[in-house]
């Protein structure tokens, strides 16, 4: 009985928020560290080469659950006001995969001495694919599930805006602008469209505050709207102790609470854990919470003057 409660909840979870307007991007708990994945915007703004990988294991023991891994590298140009990236990712759920690569462009503007404003374009294509007929159906004839998807590429563009200084930053963001059909199930009576992205878009914002020489506290928060559901923020407080220790907790509505804990092993290279569990799921009878491991490297740039130490975001 568990395991069909399981395989039902997969199936509302992945297929039921392909028709109906849902949030289908993948979350992150350190989405503070992998902000280019959902604002172009941010390329370049860390005046080094960076590159950032992430791995979610999202809703331990359930079958069929999110995995998440992320790819992403972004520098400055020579020219100081171009900044380029390239974002990779590969989300699975259930029988759905869906892969992505973009690449990402940033203008950056410096307003004065202390701040800079940035707008990014990214441009791309998505890899849809489905095993519809691995699943075990109540209803064998369910035209839905008869046709598999694959290998369904459908390009997309991105914008946003992104304002940054020292110890504050703020961005909007469309990372994908298209929202492309994924398949159209052909029934006598019509057709029927069973998978559709829907447009996402996002706010992000963080400051850092010293307390003391060696404690300061991070704020930060990502808001996600998209049609047809509810609006979902993640609001993280995290303490930077030394300059090198970060822990805090996080709390996403309507969804999850967690914690966190970073460590910066050098100057150039930071490595992060977070654990969440949902609490406003069905599925969290079912599950043992999500796990998220972040790294970032920092390849400095020998002539390069100036360069902010430590770089908060």
């Amino acid at each position: 009985m568990k395991t069909l409660k399981k395989i039902t909840a997969v199936l509302i979870l992945t297929l039921g928020s392909l028709n109906v307007g849902a949030q289908q991007d993948p979350m992150y708990t350190h989405y503070m560290y992998n902000t280019l994945m959902v604002n172009p915007g941010y390329a370049g703004s860390r005046e080094a080469l960076t590159i950032t990988a992430l791995h979610r294991s999202q809703w331990v023991d359930f079958k069929g659950a999110p995995l998440t891994q992320t790819l992403t590298m972004h520098s400055p140009l020579k020219n100081e006001h171009i900044g380029v990236g390239l974002s990779v990712s590969n989300d699975k759920i259930g029988p759905v995969n869906n892969t992505s690569l973009f690449a990402d462009f940033a203008y950056i503007m410096k307003l004065n001495e202390k701040s800079k404003l940035a707008f990014g374009l990214s441009a791309g294509a998505k890899i849809f694919q489905a095993n519809l007929s691995s699943l075990q159906l109540d209803e064998q004839a369910d035209p839905v599930f008869q046709n598999n998807i694959s290998n369904h590429v459908t390009p997309n563009f991105g914008f946003g805006a992104y304002y940054s200084r020292e110890r504050f930053y703020a961005g909007i963001s469309v990372p994908n602008l298209l929202q492309n059909s994924y398949s159209i199930v052909k029934q006598e009576n019509g057709s029927t469209l069973i998978g559709k992205e829907q447009r996402h878009y996002f706010l992000i914002a963080g400051t850092v505050l010293n307390i003391t020489d060696n404690l300061a506290f991070k704020p930060t928060t990502l808001i996600k709207v998209t049609t047809a559901a509810p609006v979902q923020a993640d609001v993280t407080a995290s303490f930077i102790i030394m300059k090198k220790l970060l822990v805090g907790a996080m709390f996403r509505t309507g969804d999850a609470v967690g914690a966190l804990v970073g460590f910066d092993i050098t100057e150039q290279f930071h490595i992060g854990y977070s654990y969440d569990w949902s609490f406003g799921l069905k599925t969290s009878t079912y599950n043992k919470g999500s796990h998220e491991i972040a790294l970032r490297y920092d390849i400095i740039f020998p002539n390069k003057k100036q360069i902010r130490t430590p770089r908060y975001f």
